[in-house]
């Protein structure tokens, strides 16, 4: 019998590895060495990295797919990946990058310019002939891109159409990532079923509510990575989560519920924490009923005891938001606006002047999804709070894909206030994607309590194109005093995520980017 190469055996492992995993064997016969199990919070919505806006899908895309640039690890600056470098223009609105060569997608197609070109005008042509597989829910990240050419095999050219201080940042999100046009051609808008990228793992299967597995790219560009393959179980339920960690069924958890953390103390497990820039907020019915009336957000923002929701529920793993902007963006955080206090007295004040008395609320909640903390208790606690100063709230909890299909769409007709969270890479982001008139859900933004301020709105398109930071900072700080001001959210907590690893697992770390990256990680 002919021997098996590495990759070979690493196939066959994982095709051990599925059949005891899902047999209910031991957790040794589980997880054999160079096979990671990791176990997400919710199953992905696609694995087109255009097509898709939440962490959790972002986990498993950014070891299949890379960018034009990446963030170096452990921060928010970008550094080269498919581009080897890159020049801008003094007036900001040309970058001419400079393309890695010998690169193929894992389809064996070949990246270059022309790839690039195709995938920024799949997302932003409503004319490309495949723009159809979308939705691209994200790529207002690039609406200030006027033109995408090729100028050669590996040099490709944006030409911008204001200075957009963001773009960098933007295209080392998932947003930027770069897929295969000819798995595109091939598969159309199946391709979120089909992914093909040019990372460090390629895609192998999905199993619906079971399983994505991705195996070991021994050809990548930035070197193959240790591990044979990644399996990527979605388990919705945390204490089921915890039992699957505690008893070996999977090597990684993320979002490790905080009342759990203790579990994962002693031996045997590592816990793994870092800050980045995340907001948990609730969104607030600006359209109509009762939080049409500004006096009627303040309300709620005075009426939720958000240092009980922290220190209690979250069990210190978060800190109490202020606004609109998450402190871990430093340069440009408003540190002199203060979290509203707890004061239930003057809510029932502001409740009085603006006439409302007993409202009605519905109040939409998810089970669990990326960087939701802890939704159920979390709902039922500010539940219990708003109805202390008047209101009566009615709650309907959702799983997170249903969740989002609910509440991304616009909260008008379907409820008054929903949970909410974003983990983002720059000052710009949450704003101008779900604060800005123009981000209306019907106009493709996440703008889904309708929060309008024509004064935001100048604010947030200056602050884009400025290319002077201290400038950015200054109409970034202005905005979010405005912003806690008109309370269109409340906001509610900015948390550490955190992760929990077996101790076979090694070289494991977290990204403030709050996405997983495994080319270094070793399962022995």
């Amino acid at each position: 019998m002919a021997s098996m190469n590495r990759s070979q055996w690493g196939l066959a492992a994982l095709a051990g590895a599925l059949a005891w995993n899902f047999a209910g064997t031991t957790a040794e016969a589980q997880t054999p060495p160079g096979v990671l199990i990791v176990g997400q919070i919710a199953e992905p919505q696609s694995l087109d990295p255009h097509a898709v806006t939440a962490v959790n899908d972002f986990r498993i895309l950014m070891n299949v797919y890379d960018g034009l640039v990446r963030y170096a690890d452990g921060t928010l600056e970008v550094e080269p990946a498919l581009a080897s470098d890159w020049e801008i223009s003094g007036d900001g609105l040309t970058y001419t990058f400079n393309l890695r060569e010998g690169v193929q997608f894992h389809d064996g197609s070949d990246f270059d310019a022309e790839s690039v070109v195709f995938n920024f005008e799949r997302m932003l042509d409503e004319a490309h002939p495949y723009h159809d597989t979308g939705p691209f829910p994200l790529s207002f990240f690039f609406s200030a891109i006027e033109e995408v050419e090729a100028l050669d095999s590996h040099t490709v050219e944006f030409t911008l159409n204001e200075p957009f201080a963001p773009f960098l940042s933007n295209l080392a999100y998932p947003t930027g990532l770069i897929a295969s046009p000819a798995a595109i051609q091939e598969h159309g808008g199946d391709f979120g079923r089909n992914p093909s990228g040019t990372g460090a793992f390629r895609f192998e299967e999905w199993q619906s509510n079971t399983r994505v597995v991705v195996t070991r790219n021994a050809d990548y560009w930035d070197g193959a990575p240790e591990l044979e393959a990644v399996v990527f179980r979605p388990i919705t339920d945390a204490n089921t989560r915890v039992a699957e960690m505690l008893s070996g069924g999977i090597d990684v958890m993320v979002e490790v519920p905080p009342t759990s953390l203790n579990q994962f103390e002693g031996p045997g497990f590592t816990v793994h924490e870092q800050a980045g820039p995340h907001l948990w907020f609730l969104i607030l019915n600006a359209k109509e009923g009762p939080f049409a009336d500004k006096r009627v957000r303040q309300a709620a923002n005075y009426a939720i005891d958000k240092r009980a929701l922290v220190e209690d529920v979250l069990e210190g793993t978060a800190t109490i938001a202020a606004g609109p902007t998450p402190a871990a963006f430093s340069w440009a955080y408003n540190e002199d606006l203060e979290p509203y206090p707890h004061d239930p007295e003057r809510a029932r004040k502001l409740l009085a002047e603006a006439g409302v008395e007993d409202a009605e609320l519905t109040f939409l909640v998810t089970e669990g999804g990326s960087g939701m903390l802890d939704p159920i208790p979390m709902g039922t606690a500010i539940q219990s709070d708003l109805e202390a100063v008047g209101f009566n709230v009615r709650i309907e909890t959702y799983e997170w894909n249903s969740f989002l299909g609910i509440v991304n769409p616009g909260l008008e007709g379907k409820g008054d206030m929903a949970q909410m969270s974003w983990m983002t890479n720059d000052p710009d982001t949450l704003p101008f994607l779900a604060l800005r008139t123009e981000a209306f859900p019907e106009q493709g933004g996440f703008n889904s309590g309708y929060y309008s301020n024509p004064e935001v709105d100048e604010l947030l398109e200056a602050a884009r194109a400025a290319t002077d930071q201290e400038e950015r900072a200054r109409l970034y700080k202005e905005m979010q005093e405005i912003v806690q001001e008109d309370a269109p959210w409340v906001f509610v907590a900015n948390w550490k995520q955190n992760a929990v690893t077996s101790d076979r697992v090694k070289d494991f770390t977290l990204q403030p980017s709050f996405f997983l990256l495994l080319h270094d990680t070793v399962k022995n």
